[in-house]
């Protein structure tokens, strides 16, 4: 499992990431320390809180991470 972390700061990011998570042909996974949910379900990712940093774990090998990574590099936490 690869993991990074990502800042959603409006609903339209939700969707945005939702929309790209959707896509991948394997897992991803979006929490916090208390809760994690399927990115790619529209009523687990609105009920996270957005006011830090999210992690992401996606269950690829790291050349499908670089290629998701790149899709939702807006997203990205330095």
């Amino acid at each position: 499992m690869q993991e990074f972390n990502i800042s959603l700061r409006s609903f339209q990011d939700v969707q945005e990431f939702i929309s790209l998570a959707t896509v991948q042909p394997f897992p991803v996974l979006v929490g916090n320390d208390v809760q994690q949910v399927n990115a790619k379900s529209f009523m687990g990712m609105v009920s996270l809180d957005y006011s830090r940093p999210l992690h992401v774990h996606a269950d690829c090998d790291i050349q499908a991470l670089r290629t998701f990574q790149q899709k939702v590099c807006k997203f990205l936490c330095e």
